[in-house]
């Protein structure tokens, strides 16, 4: 078991690695900059321009990765399914984005059709192949409670939810590929407790993959993931919380991401009933920048409460 995941850490960091230093010159040779909104902190503008989509490489590494090191079971299979597809709606949103220049990518109606059949999908092969039930494990009660049909409902809001936190908290360099890192590290740990072991090889792809990254992605970034790999992520990391069965546990796991996603519902919800905002800016990363932080302080505090968050899930297990 050991040395599988030390091939799927070694395979994944290795191609990030390897294919950075040729990758990223020629997204600078194809014009693939990142855009920076002019209403977004004016620090940000100098990093017009910067390549984006490097999320290509952090999911290739992933895949292969994964697939060097684990048996092809359903379950790695429905983990890939669930991380490529969200891979395939970020690359077409950034492929629009940069390539069409049309500056708001896919439609919110077209995302979420991809992810709804993403999800359905999940559904069929979780229920009928992998025998996930209806039942929410709850882990301070330690219980679990049949939740019928809403099930199905939950797990699309999980699913949705999750890729689009994460693709919130991309908003600051290295801010993402290390908060993913310390969520899927944490998910390796619980995967082996509850003996799902393909998919701790999988968690640890990711793992290796998000550290390579950092590589090129740490301030000053040299390249950015994009909706390609922020997306992508987020569906893996839903993936095995659906997979494991430890839906309300991935919310303490993921804690910064679901602060991430309440700050923009906040914000939003304020401001178009009263006129106000509640924080300087959205996602709450920006909140602190606007607040005189500095990039790496916000992005190492994020870090730290991350690790946190991942600590108390552990213990809650």
């Amino acid at each position: 078991m050991e040395t599988s995941l030390l091939i799927a850490a070694v395979v994944a960091a290795g191609f990030v690695l390897v294919t950075g230093p040729f990758f990223i010159p020629e997204l600078h040779k194809l014009k693939f900059g990142q855009s920076i909104r002019e209403e977004g902190p004016k620090s940000h503008q100098a990093k017009s321009g910067t390549p984006t989509m490097g999320g290509i490489m952090i999911i290739l590494g992933i895949t292969i990765g994964t697939a060097v090191a684990a048996p092809l079971s359903t379950e790695i299979l429905l983990a890939l399914f669930i991380t490529l597809g969200h891979f395939v709606l970020g690359f077409l949103d950034d492929y629009i984005k940069v390539v069409k220049k049309r500056n708001l990518g896919l439609k919110a109606k077209q995302k979420m059709l991809g992810q709804i059949i993403i999800a359905v999908v999940t559904m069929i092969i979780g229920t009928r192949m992998l025998g996930i039930d209806t039942s929410v494990w709850l882990p301070i009660a330690n219980t679990s409670i049949n939740i019928g049909v809403g099930y199905y409902f939950l797990l699309l809001f999980v699913m949705v939810g999750t890729s689009n936190a994460v693709n919130l908290t991309d908003g600051l360099d290295g801010l993402a590929s290390g908060t993913m890192a310390i969520a899927a590290s944490v998910y390796a740990v619980i995967c082996l407790n509850m003996g799902h072991k393909d998919l701790a090889i999988f968690c640890v792809a990711v793992v290796a993959a998000c550290l390579a990254f950092l590589r090129f992605n740490a301030h000053p970034a040299k390249v950015f993931m994009g909706d390609t790999g922020s997306l992508a992520l987020g569906g893996a990391l839903a993936a095995v919380g659906i997979l494991t069965h430890t839906e309300v546990l991935l919310a303490v796991v993921g804690l910064i991401f679901v602060c991430e996603a309440l700050s923009v519902i906040i914000q939003v919800i304020s401001f178009k009933s009263t006129g106000k905002r509640v924080f300087r800016m959205s996602p709450i990363h920006h909140h602190f920048e606007l607040g005189g932080w500095s990039e790496w302080k916000v992005v190492f505090v994020f870090w730290a409460v991350g690790l946190l968050a991942g600590i108390a899930g552990l213990c809650m297990l």
